[in-house]
């Protein structure tokens, strides 16, 4: 799979995923953090990343899968840079400087990761003046998703003033291996990978077994809801990007379930997702009547391959329920949905699929890559899915870099290709939650909007989820009719203050004084079958009769006339 990223690697293409990342200096010692700094603190933890100092060798003509060496040239300086803002220096601006160096592809001759340290963050909405932030650039060759945080890990600590590492540094160079040196691995492996290539179907024969007892069983179902739409997202990009996104709050984001209890937190941003683009694509007149479809990255990584380089991902495809306006009816499809998805994959086995694309032929998944690119088969086959939604958990915990207290995980960034041209990515950090997206700048040209249609998207969920949360009490009381006998009750004691509710009682109160106000209470509050037949018809005429006369609000004088009539009446 790492070899797949590197196969796609074009210039429209660069295939690498990154972040921005907002820190506050008040934490570091003295309240500023240098540049020099930043370096140093890298320096000093390099060891704990068996990233940063390997590099890419790739075999020629692309015959075999390519290889991570010790970068025998590695410099620190070239891969740790720093820009400042212009006046004013607001969100809008970091978005666009984030998304150039996005832009840019790595030189996959050197460790394929940059950091770019962005200062002048002044007039970023939420964050005290001297803030700066980090621009990361890693290449997805090297890293997927979980194994990225292990990256984190290495350049930031769990507390401000952390030591640096006690453990001597033994990392060693290596020599980068010639032309005939890869090319005769590349024939021995070409011999190997035959073999594994029969363990592998081997292996996956259970889970197709698993896959077609399911079906048949109906565990899930194969269904239309899968096939994507033709949408303006999917069609060939060019090498300029757009970046933007919103944070929530993550209570807020978690409280959403109330509306579907049996829901994830996931269901719930793919959900948010697909209102923003329902919103978006009704804004252009361009909504298609069917369901968008996103792919879903799933981490098969153990806990012992944290630290690995590489990717151990699988995928599933998850219905966005697009064509569904009603925030609510879409959470109850996203929900049915992805748990018919989850169940396939399972069935077969995710890890399955992942060890099976690690037996392609390198050289077949480098021309298939290079083809469609050239050929532009982008806007003569449909895609498999419309955009890419992951899912990133982050630390729980605030973190620090060279002591400076990470405030947000504001911007996460992703690899695009031809045929598709948007993606987000949904992430956690301490108490808040964000929905990122990048896109071609040709496809998607205002990423303002689009964050606006997320942002009234999650709204309209929070809404719902609020309503539900409202109409629990009433629900509640019907199913305890005792209780709601007795509030009732209450009320009904309430009521009997007014006079000429009393005096409308009056032929009950001949046989029960002390029960009657309350039996008229209740058939002026709660007109239900068992009260109209304790009542007598005549003081139910009586009462409707005196409330027209007399309205509390409107005559006050024929309401105190109605109380005196009234005394007069009672025995």
């Amino acid at each position: 799979m790492d070899s797949s990223f590197v196969a796609m690697e074009s210039p429209n293409s660069p295939m690498h995923i990154g972040s921005v990342l907002i820190y506050n200096p008040e934490t570091a010692p003295g309240g500023f953090v240098r540049f020099k700094d930043i370096l140093q603190f890298f320096e000093s933890r390099l060891q704990m990343s068996t990233t940063m100092r390997q590099r890419l060798v790739r075999v020629p003509f692309d015959l075999d899968y390519p290889y991570w060496v010790e970068d025998p040239n590695f410099d620190l300086e070239y891969h740790v840079r720093h820009v400042a803002l212009p006046k004013p220096g607001d969100w809008r601006q970091l978005c666009i400087q984030a998304a150039r160096i996005h832009s840019r592809p790595l030189d996959l001759n050197r460790p394929p990761w940059e950091f770019t340290v962005v200062e002048g963050l002044d007039n970023v909405k939420g964050y005290p003046p001297g803030c700066f932030a980090y621009v990361t650039k890693v290449h997805h060759a090297a890293i997927d998703g979980m194994s990225g945080i292990d990256l984190m890990e290495a350049t930031h600590t769990m507390a401000a003033h952390t030591p640096p590492p006690n453990a001597p540094d033994e990392w060693e160079p290596e020599k980068i291996p010639g032309p005939l040196e890869l090319l005769g691995k590349s024939y021995v492996n070409s011999l190997i990978n035959p073999l594994r290539q029969a363990q592998v179907a081997a292996q996956s024969i259970p889970g197709i077994a698993s896959a077609v007892k399911g079906l048949i069983a109906r565990d899930f179902k194969l269904t239309s809801e899968w096939v994507p739409p033709r949408t303006r997202f999917n069609r060939t990009i060019s090498p300029h990007r757009v970046v933007e996104g919103r944070t929530f709050d993550l209570k807020e984001f978690k409280s959403i379930r109330k509306v579907l209890p049996e829901a994830k937190v996931n269901d719930v941003a793919i959900a948010v997702i697909g209102g923003a683009l329902n919103k978006y694509l009704t804004a252009k007149n361009d909504l298609p009547k069917s369901t968008m479809t996103a792919m879903a990255p799933i981490s098969v990584r153990s806990d012992g391959e944290k630290g690995d380089m590489g990717n151990q991902v699988s995928a599933m495809v998850a219905p966005l329920g697009t064509h569904i306006e009603d925030p609510k009816e879409r959470l109850e499809y996203v929900y049915n949905q992805t748990k018919n998805s989850k169940a396939m994959t399972n069935a077969i086995g995710a890890r399955t699929m992942t060890e099976v694309s690690k037996v392609n032929p390198a050289l077949y998944m480098a021309l298939g890559a290079q083809l469609f690119s050239r050929v532009s088969l982008a806007h003569k086959l449909a895609m498999p899915f419309n955009t890419v939604v992951t899912n990133v958990p982050g630390p729980p915990i605030h973190i620090y870099s060279t002591g400076a207290r990470m405030e947000s995980m504001a911007l996460s960034l992703i690899c695009l290709t031809d045929g598709l041209g948007l993606a987000h990515v949904v992430q956690s950090y301490v108490d808040e939650a964000y929905i990122s997206f990048t896109a071609c700048r040709d496809i998607l040209p205002d990423p303002e909007f689009y964050s606006e249609c997320l942002q009234e998207s999650f709204d309209d969920l929070l809404a719902a989820a609020k309503a539900v949360e409202a109409e629990a009490p009433t629900a509640k009381e019907t199913a305890d009719p005792a209780a709601a006998k007795s509030k009732t009750s209450v009320k009904a004691g309430r009521a009997n203050n007014a006079p000429a509710r009393k005096s409308a009682a009056k032929p009950a109160a001949k046989k029960a004084p002390s029960k009657a106000p309350a039996a008229t209470a209740t058939k002026a509050k709660s007109p239900s079958k068992t009260t109209r037949k304790a009542t007598p018809k005549s003081a139910t005429k009586k009462t409707t009769t005196t409330r027209r006369k007399a309205p509390a609000k409107r005559k006050p004088t024929a309401k105190t006339s109605a109380a005196a009539k009234a005394s007069r009446n009672t025995p």
